[in-house]
């Protein structure tokens, strides 16, 4: 028997769209332009064989919304799945939906096979419900609308109501901390203490004392007792930034309270218990650390229970300018100025840049611009100079862009999306070849592997 899926959007061309596709997969679909209307019918369907496998409902309809319509589905079905369409593809967002009671949620513009793929997760599912969190979502400054960044969104509302250890990698500047906070905001926590320490940047001489404490007179200068980070981190979520710089004897002390859950200050003879949900973050590649003997194997271990890889930001093309406009937001009011706003050709130029420094080289550009630009708009020669040097240009980033370019045109049904790209690809390297060649078209055809007869083909059908 085919899966049913119950779809509720007001706009016609979604609801078209998604239901051809599920059909394809050999899917039974019953669409409904208003969330009232699929209520009355699941009302009706009194027979259980006559109820959805699994609903997907859009967020923002006339009447009631989406996450109304959950609440009314949850209390006589508290097991029938809903994903949740979503054209809002932030942190907000992706915990709104997941804290609603979402089994999944899927971002507009959507991909047609993640669509099936996750209506097909959800029929599964219908015996065994994911429970989610009904805490409050507090502001987040995660944003994203890239695949990584959505896959990440929906790890962390999967860990939503569970305190176990996370170890998040990525490179330098793509918000580790950012994500430690959301999710502790989002666990059963988040009404305790966040405590964030970064290992690398205290003196080794120092780190004991700032993780566990000390007592009175156990060393110079302990003039008082201390508590560490530890102990204020007690019932609430510690963060160990850079973990991978911890010094070895320390990484000893640290694999012994999370084993036992208790330890001794500096100078101390009596232990102190606490219960700590440790996030570890590092830019360094653990597994090559324990390989060579420099981080313990056993606390590698304690500390990777489920892991969050951060992509950079040189994957995640499609979100520079969004993160960029919005940070242009924060700084206008952080400044207390009037926010630029981007030109065409810097938002294209921008989007092929490597990024070295991730989010936190966009967020400083962002201040730096809204300080230095003399216009309203911000023109190629508002740039820095290392910027308008190219010197970060990543000349691979015309894959990425073609990729999402024809991710958004399948996504949207279009099909024989070739049968346009090809032509245009050619001519714009024939275009190329041509200006190189100064207009000679047999050393254009030689420089693009064509016959001299190809190449005069090709130029008769462009300009047809």
């Amino acid at each position: 028997m085919p899966e049913k899926i119950w779809i509720v959007d007001d706009d016609q061309s979604i609801r078209w769209v998604l239901q051809r596709a599920l059909e394809k997969a050999d899917m039974a679909i019953e669409a409904f332009e208003f969330a009232s209307d699929l209520l009355k019918a699941l009302h009706l369907a009194n027979d259980k064989k006559k109820l959805p496998d699994a609903i997907v409902s859009d967020i923002r309809m006339p009447g009631m919304d989406g996450f109304e319509l959950i609440k009314e589905i949850h209390k006589d079905y508290p097991d029938l799945p809903v994903i949740i369409m979503t054209a809002h593809s932030d942190m907000d967002s992706a915990m709104s939906a997941y804290e609603s009671g979402a089994f999944e949620y899927l971002p507009k513009p959507f991909d047609i096979n993640e669509a099936i793929e996750l209506a097909r997760r959800a029929c599964a599912s219908n015996k065994a419900p994911e429970k989610q969190s009904d805490e409050p979502i507090s502001q987040q400054e995660i944003i994203g609308k890239s695949v990584a960044m959505q896959e990440m969104f929906r790890t962390i509302g999967r860990l939503s109501k569970s305190s176990i250890s996370v170890l998040i990698t990525g490179e330098s500047g793509t918000g580790k901390e950012l994500v430690a906070k959301a999710l502790h905001n989002h666990s059963p926590r988040a009404d305790r203490p966040f405590i964030a320490i970064n290992t690398a940047a205290i003196p080794k001489d120092l780190l004991e004392s700032e993780l566990f404490g000390h007592e009175k007179g156990s060393f110079t200068g302990a003039q008082t007792q201390r508590k560490g980070r530890f102990e204020q981190a007690n019932n609430g979520t510690l963060f160990l930034d850079e973990i991978g710089d911890m010094p070895s004897e320390l990484q000893t002390r640290l694999l012994r309270v999370l084993a036992d859950g208790e330890f001794y200050r500096v100078g101390g003879t009596q232990p102190v218990k606490v219960d700590v949900r440790i996030v570890a973050a590092t830019h360094q590649n653990l597994e090559e650390h324990v390989k060579k003997g420099t981080f313990r194997e056993d606390l590698f271990h304690r500390l990777n229970v489920i892991r969050v890889q951060i992509p950079p930001l040189r994957e995640r093309g499609e979100d520079i300018i969004l993160l960029l406009n919005h940070f242009l937001v924060q700084a206008s009011k952080e400044l207390e100025t009037d926010q630029k706003t981007l030109s065409l050709d810097v938002i294209d130029y921008l989007q092929t840049l490597e990024w070295s420094g991730n989010v936190r080289q966009l967020e400083n550009l962002s201040r730096w611009l809204t300080v230095m630009a003399t216009g309203h708009e911000i023109s190629f020669d508002d740039l820095p100079a290392e910027l308008q040097k190219g010197e970060a240009t990543n000349t691979n980033n015309w894959e990425n862009l073609l990729f999402q370019y024809i991710s958004q045109r399948l996504s949207r049904g279009d099909k024989r999306v070739l049968d346009d790209i090809t032509p245009r690809f050619e001519s714009i390297a024939l275009d190329a070849a041509l200006k190189k060649t100064g207009g000679r078209k047999k050393d254009a055809a030689d420089l693009l592997g064509w016959g001299r007869n190809t190449l005069t083909r090709k130029l008769k059908e462009m300009k047809n």
